[in-house]
């Protein structure tokens, strides 16, 4: 062992959190969901063009449903656009938001509203629908209550769970270019060192040591994962691996 440990990329409450929370994760929605597929920013998972009309949008949603394991029938897509809701929407009464995303019950159904012009790229709307599902299969299911106090940031940790963190956690922290230089962007609630850590938790619990999906992660979550995963392979108890079921 040499003189200087692995560091942790969180703090120590933070790193608590993070690890009750994934092994939380593996009860509420079983070890087998640890087998399903890495979903990455590449056109085997979503085909074509970014989508601009209500149906490619719509499209869009039905297809990380898939991924999430939501039920399609549950939700209603709402989509606004220069402050105004898009003709088609079975909820006309619902109100714009400030958010890029909102998620709500009404009449019996989960409604899935999208700001467009708060999207800043493809990247920034898959991870704001998939934060927006993972309510779904949080509150729509039951698992937790709206008025938990971490109830977002365990939103979070579940698109990570769901196999959709390489989107949340890119556009936890994001960079565009104007004519005036540089401009930084935030998007979900938890920080990009907490999804790094979340993120090397969830190939923790697949037994995935050496990840080939993480050359889709933005250097940042990339750099923050690699050392979650150096701390964790030097301090093996604080996450153990969920043995994976077998096809029968």
């Amino acid at each position: 062992m040499g003189i200087f440990r692995p560091s942790c990329p969180v703090g120590e409450l933070e790193r608590l959190w993070v690890e009750e929370m994934s092994s939380w994760c593996v009860t509420q929605f079983g070890p087998r969901t640890l087998r399903s597929p890495v979903i990455m920013p590449t056109s085997d998972f979503f085909p074509g063009t970014y989508p601009e009309t209500l149906p490619e949008i719509r499209a869009l949603v039905d297809r990380v449903c898939g991924y999430m394991g939501v039920r399609r029938d549950r939700i209603v897509v709402e989509v606004h656009s220069n402050g105004a809701i898009l003709p088609d929407a079975l909820f006309p009464e619902g109100t714009s938001h400030a958010e890029a995303g909102h998620y709500r019950l009404e009449q019996g159904r989960a409604v899935v509203s999208l700001d467009m012009d708060q999207m800043r790229s493809p990247i920034t709307l898959i991870a704001t629908v998939a934060h927006e599902l993972a309510h779904e299969r949080l509150l729509g299911e039951a698992r937790i209550t709206r008025d938990r106090h971490d109830g977002e940031q365990l939103t979070d940790l579940v698109t990570v769970y769901l196999g959709l963190g390489v989107f949340n956690a890119n556009a936890a922290f994001q960079f565009s270019q104007n004519s005036r230089g540089w401009r930084s962007h935030r998007l979900g609630y938890l920080s990009p060192p907490m999804f790094g850590y979340a993120l090397a938790c969830w190939t923790h619990l697949r037994g995935d040591p050496k990840p080939h999906w993480s050359k889709h992660l933005d250097t940042n979550p990339r750099v923050y994962m690699k050392q979650g995963l150096r701390y964790l392979r030097a301090n093996p108890d604080s996450l153990p691996t969920c043995p994976l079921p077998t096809d029968s």
